[in-house]
């Protein structure tokens, strides 16, 4: 959906992406900064290194030194070619983690478990488990409170009417075009603008939309609004995201490999976006949330903070589908973090299943082509576990 593609205009026009390292040839370096017009083979190349990009700014999420451990369990028949699957997908990486055990785990591309992949829009997520986490620790008093608490540079804008829990639903009914194709959306243009001094720069340019709806009565995704929600967070919490999301889950969950979070124009991370971090800490982050929120014995969101988050607060005109807080929903208890490009953690609670991707596919959304084979592999994945416990 043309949505998702928002994470990729935010690592180019935001962060500067710039040509990879060395580790490739001159014909396949990127020779402009956006993502949707490199070749498959820059990008192949570029989505594990994008650190190591000249240009590129962004913050360590440490790990601590206790590792969740995941151990091998018995190979799960999916009743699917896989190796097949993963070409049409071109999955860098694929994982399937049930009851706490890896089974199924396959990397290509020239990735492995060692190495990072972006996740684009898949970091919302991470980000709304920031905003848990800081309600639990008393930074946020109540998803109820005008997001103008927090921060204090949309006062006097449509934002005064927006709750914090409006932001996390992207219902807040403030006017946003996220249209690509049109040079004059505000996602082409918000960060594009000049930084004021003192002021991130999504808070610069988000004062300045109108309101279209009444707030809380309509979906409408803004990639923009997700970049508030993270200021929102260092604003509460006076800890960088990457600082903060280190603190809450990455040590005491214990993953295994540092994380990095690009940084924007204005040196906060790029909360819609931009976290690369390796396949199985993907698939630890929803294990993580399988476990209810529970970080080195302690639960670092509010108690009913997973089941909120991760069923439908909004409606999105999709059946069988829904929005919760930066989750899509499904009627059937599942949930997902998606990014384009074929990024993504699938997670079931009923079954105890996390299926983590990361990839390359050949176009930056496909909803009817390899994002519909990827619902199928799901259910597949699904059935299988089902045909286990009979």
């Amino acid at each position: 959906m043309r949505r998702y593609l928002v994470a990729a205009l935010l690592c180019a026009a935001v962060a500067g992406c710039s040509a990879p390292a060395s580790t490739q040839t001159t014909d396949t370096l990127p020779k402009d900064m956006n993502v949707l017009f490199w070749t498959q083979d820059q990008r192949d190349g570029a989505f594990r290194t994008l650190e190591t990009m000249p240009k590129v700014v962004f913050n360590t999420v440490e790990a601590g030194g206790k590792v969740y451990p995941l151990p091998q369990g018995a190979p799960l028949d999916v009743s699917v070619d896989v190796d097949a699957y993963m070409a049409k997908q071109r999955n860098a990486g694929l994982i399937i983690v049930q009851d706490g055990k890896i089974r199924l785990e396959k990397y290509a591309l020239g990735y492995g478990p060692d190495g990072r992949w972006t996740s684009f829009s898949v970091a919302k997520s991470f980000t709304s488990t920031l905003v848990g986490a800081a309600v639990k620790d008393g930074y946020i008093k109540s998803l109820d409170d005008k997001v103008t608490v927090y921060i204090p540079g949309l006062r006097g804008s449509a934002y005064d009417d927006v709750s914090v829990r409006q932001l996390l639903t992207m219902t807040s009914g403030v006017k946003w075009n996220e249209d690509y194709t049109d040079p004059k959306s505000d996602v082409a243009l918000f960060n594009l603008q000049k930084p004021v001094a003192g002021e991130d720069i999504t808070v610069s340019y988000m004062k300045t939309l109108p309101r279209d709806v009444p707030a809380g009565s309509k979906w409408l995704y803004s990639t923009g609004e997700t970049n508030l929600i993270g200021v929102l967070v260092s604003s509460a919490t006076g800890k960088t995201l990457s600082a903060y999301l280190s603190e809450k889950v990455w040590k005491p969950f214990g993953m295994e490999q540092d994380a990095i979070w690009m940084l924007g124009a204005t040196g906060h991370e790029i909360s819609g976006c931009c976290i690369s971090a390796s396949l199985k800490d993907y698939a630890r982050l929803g294990q993580f949330v399988l476990d209810g929120g529970v970080a080195g014995g302690v639960k670092i969101v509010p108690d009913d903070w997973i089941e909120a988050a991760t069923t439908k607060q909004a409606g999105i005109n999709v059946p069988g589908r829904g929005y919760g807080y930066q989750w899509w929903t499904n009627d059937d208890g599942s949930f997902a973090a998606q990014g384009i490009f074929g990024q993504g953690i699938f997670i079931d609670p009923k079954r105890k299943l996390v299926i983590a991707s990361n990839g390359n596919w050949p176009t930056a959304t496909d909803p009817e082509g390899v994002g519909s084979a990827r619902e199928a592999f799901y259910k597949s994945v699904q059935a299988a576990v089902d045909n286990e416990a009979k």
